[in-house]
C-alpha cells in the first residue's frame, strides 16, 4: 500500500506543522534541515493532490445535483 493511501490530509498537515515548528526553533543542523525540507515538499505535494481530488469530487457532486434538478425541473431558486 502506498503512503498516499495510508496517510490522511490531517496527518500530513500535522507533520508539516511539526516540521515548521522544528525549523523555527533554529536548533536544527543543516543535514537535518535538508531532510526536513525534502519531507515538507513531499507533504505539500500530497496535500495539494488531496485538495485537487476533493475539489473534483465536489464539482462532480454539484454537477450531478444540477443535472438531476434540470431533469426534474426542481431548481433550488424556482418561484
Amino acid at each position: 500500500m502506498s503512503e498516499k493511501k495510508r496517510m490522511t490530509y490531517s496527518q500530513a498537515i500535522e507533520e508539516l506543522e511539526k516540521i515548521i515548528n522544528d525549523m523555527e526553533s533554529e536548533n536544527i543542523n543543516v543535514d537535518v534541515l535538508t531532510e526536513k525540507v525534502k519531507r515538507a515538499s513531499h507533504l505539500i505535494k500530497f496535500c495539494k493532490g488531496s485538495l485537487r481530488t476533493t475539489e473534483e469530487e465536489v464539482k462532480k457532486a454539484l454537477s450531478e445535483i444540477d443535472e438531476k434538478q434540470e431533469e426534474d425541473g426542481s431548481g433550488l431558486f424556482k418561484d
